[in-house]
């Protein structure tokens, strides 16, 4: 099969087309010919070589966690999916290997949810780590009805699901933090924008009204944004940030790190299918362009996802 693979850590363009094995099926797995696969910030982490200390990794290393495609075959021990079916997943396994910038990548059964029929594959391809991430962080800090969430880069990959998922579980009032090109597509998926900079608290506490602060901070976006947080909501632990980790633990913050769960995954596709939830893709690049790719996500900026199609 053709893959994009690393032999080395390093930048963008140590990524390659390469010619490798198609991957073994375990009795538990399923293959699946890949359509589309979603890139991540994480992806480019992997490449870089930043998760080593945390997972074990192996060469040649094919990037990438989530994938749509059709099923081609499934082990002998796999009860209810079959050749054919459309489906999506967020694939990460134990160790980082196999990934899912391939023709084909098998996976365990227990991660694949199956695509509504009306969700294309690139939309597919670009929702499960994302939206895994922005439901469970929501979760952890129990948002919920009537609650006033605050979400820092709400335009982008995650933070544009967060505004909406947040809505979805009952929140009275979402603020997003974005650049002020991006301030009309934040408002238009149901959330107040705000510059960053400066001024930021100021202008939450305009918002908010009363004490000026928030029920819920999810931070997607670590620094100043951080710090500032910290002055906005009334209860530490209901934020959470999933880009600084340490700085969360020293500070009684909730660290997010997105696990994979096949029934979250299905009950973010339907809320595609049945139009409740909207994944803004940005920009595709075939195959063979995932060094593009890479370039275009590390620059920043980009609004919503980034996918590769096969």
């Amino acid at each position: 099969m053709k893959a994009i693979a690393v032999t080395r850590f390093g930048d963008a363009d140590v990524m390659s087309l390469q010619e490798l094995p198609d991957p073994l099926l375990g009795p538990d797995q399923v293959l699946v010919e890949v359509r589309a696969a979603g890139v991540n910030p994480v992806d480019a982490k992997v490449r870089a070589g930043y998760l080593r200390g945390l997972m074990p990794h192996h060469t040649p290393l094919i990037p990438g966690w989530d994938v749509a495609g059709v099923v081609r075959a499934v082990g002998t021990g796999v009860q209810d999916w079959r050749p054919g079916d459309e489906v999506l997943a967020y694939a990460r396994k134990d160790h980082v290997q196999f990934g899912t910038y391939a023709e084909l990548v098998s996976l365990p059964d227990r991660l694949v949810a199956r695509k509504p029929s009306t969700v294309d594959f690139v939309t597919a391809a670009a929702l499960p780590l994302a939206g895994l991430t922005a439901l469970q962080s929501l979760r952890a800090v129990h948002a919920g009805q009537g609650d006033v969430v605050l979400v820092h880069a709400a335009a982008g990959g995650v933070g544009h699901l967060q505004v909406q998922i947040a809505r979805e579980l009952g929140a009275a009032q979402v603020i997003g933090t974005a650049s002020p090109r991006n301030h009309e597509f934040v408002r238009s998926l149901g959330a107040e924008p705000v510059a960053y900079g400066d001024a930021l608290v100021d202008a939450v506490a305009e918002l908010v009204g009363g004490d000026g602060r928030v029920d819920v901070v999810i931070d997607n976006a670590g620094g100043l944004a951080f710090d500032q947080s910290l002055r906005l909501v009334r209860d530490r632990a209901r934020m959470t940030s999933i880009v600084d980790g340490q700085r969360a633990l020293e500070n009684g913050v909730i660290n997010t790190w997105a696990r994979p769960n096949a029934e979250q995954v299905q009950w973010l596709a339907d809320l595609v299918a049945a139009g409740s939830l909207h994944v803004e893709v940005q920009q595709t690049f075939p195959l063979a362009e995932a060094v593009k790719a890479h370039k275009l996500l590390e620059g920043g900026h980009v609004r919503g996802k980034v996918v590769l199609t096969v």
